[in-house]
């Protein structure tokens, strides 16, 4: 798989949270929470050792690495307990699942955390069968790297403990039990900062201690001690975070500089985590929405889009039947590691969904759920990967099973595993343009015009982080600020804002802190500019004249910051034509190409805005309304 990974890598940035990953690594910075400091480190270290690379081109590398990792341990994790080795492959339909796939192509955290998964598993599985307890220390170290990595890995935990208290001739090991649960329960305590929980999870590392009470295994307190230093070991990787900040890099979310900002971050305390109850969206919504994303797994070229197609719900349909057929073939063959795996596929799906708590998808449920304040800001398909890699090894195995019973050549069970590969490759290869360079030329258009030492308001993750990796990566306009919009409700951006850019927000008066940003720029002589992805209601607060220079308007000389009893906007031609002219040579005609994700459609309608502004500008230069697509209306 890591060929076919390499095969559709992206080239460069991509769209949402890898530019930002990416300029984390590259400046050793702290990502959004949870910050993922260790996520961070190993795409510095690896991007070092391939400095021949480009360094996004290196860091997707480390991504389709980790993927195809994956995949290697679960072919062998399934040759296990298969009648030939061969079976093992059935793990190819696993690491050709659509949203694996795509983690797999770019600098996302989920590849990682997929591969620690995984290794969890695997561990776990020896553990069981292996009567040398450093396996369960071992284990309890690769929970407990859920929190530097990602916490989502902690997902895998239950299956790992099942596997690895679970006798392969019967009989439940409580000590190994107890002890990676208090491992689990000590990870989950500091993902919330709870006192509470790191009580049960001392209780239960020194639970086992009463075992050797009764004569029952003298080694166990050691075993025990040194689970839970190794525990804490892992643990140690958060004060990356503390000691980082510190030094402020250029990319410092949070600033988790002190003990409690460090927690704020480790909770993800900047955004509104939903509790269990009451429900988001109703659960059949959310389940619902797991159909949906399900329905996007196997055969997403046959539909490429969030509607779905004849073509592709028969393939998932036909894909879901081999799923069936091989789970019951691996429940008869081998009870143990089939209830390990079903204990994975119920954790990564139902126990994701209720744990998670999502609102209604980005494209699911708006008859119903009609305000958009009440859907992600994005599909979560890529929440629920380890369900659909669960449902990708037994559709594989159900391949084998039935070319088995059939009569028919081993090929033929291979043809039916290796078809996802086919099915899914056209929609989720990377290399793909114009989708390829869009992330970078959006950077560009925003960037490249401005003037110097501007301070550029924008809306968004979309067109912030692709701003972020311009600037740290390849060193672009560094002399520019990225105000981010929505990060201005968090005091510790404000406070970064003042701290290195001077941009100090006005105290003791009611004006909004976007507009005291943009005036205190002012007032240093500082041009300010904004998007055009950003609102007219937001860009109003900021001032009330706009001159348009290309995908984004500056602010006036006859207009004030604040000033909203003039609301002109005003183009300059011979700008807005050059950006026309630098967009067209670079589109050469091609358009946008069908996906599930609907940024590449939007920004390249961005990008479109200088035809289509010089396009109602032909009669009439100045306008007192433009196209709602370029938000100047």
């Amino acid at each position: 798989m890591l060929v076919v990974y390499i095969a559709t890598l992206a080239p460069s940035v991509t769209f949402w949270d890898a530019g930002e990953f990416i300029a984390s690594a590259r400046v050793l910075g702290i990502p959004h929470p949870p910050g993922t400091p260790l996520f961070v480190v190993l795409l510095n270290t690896w991007a070092r050792l391939f400095s021949f690379l480009p360094f996004a081109a290196a860091t997707n590398l480390f991504s389709a690495v980790c993927t195809a990792s994956a995949v290697a341990l679960t072919a062998w994790f399934v040759a296990r307990s298969a009648p030939a080795p061969v079976w093992g492959l059935s793990a190819v339909t696993a690491g050709a699942m659509a949203s694996v796939w795509q983690n797999a192509t770019e600098t996302e955290v989920y590849a990682a955390s997929l591969a620690l998964s995984i290794a969890m598993v695997v561990v776990g599985e020896v553990a069981g069968r292996s009567s040398d307890r450093k396996w369960i220390v071992l284990l309890a170290y690769l929970i407990a790297l859920s929190i530097p990595l990602h916490l989502s890995a902690l997902v895998a935990a239950p299956a790992a403990i099942y596997l690895a208290a679970r006798r392969p001739r019967g009989g439940f090991d409580w000590t190994a039990a107890s002890i990676l649960s208090g491992a689990a329960v000590a990870t989950f305590a500091i993902s919330r900062t709870s006192i509470a929980w790191g009580i049960v999870a001392l209780a239960l590392f020194l639970a086992p201690m009463l075992e050797r009470r009764r004569g029952r295994d003298s080694a166990t307190p050691r075993i025990s001690a040194a689970a839970a230093t190794a525990t804490l070991a892992a643990f140690s990787g958060v004060l990356f975070l503390l000691l980082r900040a510190r030094h402020d890099p250029a990319i410092n979310q949070g600033n988790p500089a002190t003990l409690s900002a460090l927690g704020d971050v480790l909770t993800r305390h900047q955004y509104a985590v939903a509790g269990l109850i009451p429900r988001q969206a109703p659960v059949w919504i959310q389940l619902g929405n797991w159909f949906e994303y399900a329905d996007w797994q196997f055969a997403l070229s046959l539909g490429p889009s969030v509607i779905p197609t004849v073509a592709r719900v028969v393939a998932t349909m036909g894909f879901a039947a081999l799923g069936i057929v091989g789970m019951q073939w691996h429940r008869a063959n081998d009870r143990r590691t089939w209830a390990g795996l079903a204990l994975l596929f119920l954790s990564g799906s139902l126990g994701v969904l209720l744990y998670l708590n999502l609102k209604a998808g980005t494209s699911f449920a708006w008859r119903f759920v009609p305000n958009a304040a009440d859907h992600e800001a994005r599909d979560r398909d890529y929440f629920f990967v380890l369900g659909f890699w669960v449902w990708g090894v037994w559709a594989g195995l159900g391949a084998f099973a039935v070319a088995k019973r059939l009569g028919w050549s081993v090929w033929a069970g291979l043809v039916l595993i290796v078809a996802p590969v086919a099915l899914n490759w056209s929609a989720v290869d990377r290399r793909r343009e114009p989708e390829a360079s869009l992330p970078r030329e959006v950077a560009a258009a925003l960037l490249d015009s401005l003037p110097r030492e501007a301070v550029l308001f924008v809306a968004g993750d979309n067109d912030t982080y692709p701003l972020w990796y311009a600037q740290q990566v390849e060193r672009r306009r560094p002399d520019v600020t990225v105000v981010t919009l929505p990060l201005l409700a968090a005091g510790w951006y404000v406070d970064e804002m003042a701290r290195r850019h001077g941009l100090a927000i006005a105290q003791g008066n009611d004006t909004p802190i976007s507009a005291s940003i943009a005036k205190s720029a002012l007032a240093h002589e500082r041009p300010v500019a904004v998007a055009l992805t950003v609102p007219e209601t937001d860009r109003n607060l900021l001032s009330g004249s706009w001159r348009v220079s290309g995908v984004f308007a500056v602010h006036d000389a006859d207009g004030h910051p604040g000033d909203t009893g003039s609301r002109v906007v005003t183009v300059d031609t011979e700008r807005v034509r050059a950006a026309m002219l630098s967009v067209d040579a670079w589109r050469r005609g091609r358009g946008v190409l069908p996906s599930t994700d609907p940024a590449f459609e939007y920004f390249l309608h961005t990008l479109s805005c200088p035809s289509l502004i010089l396009g109602k500008t032909a009669d009439r230069p100045p306008l007192a309304s433009l196209d709602s697509t370029c938000n100047l209306r």
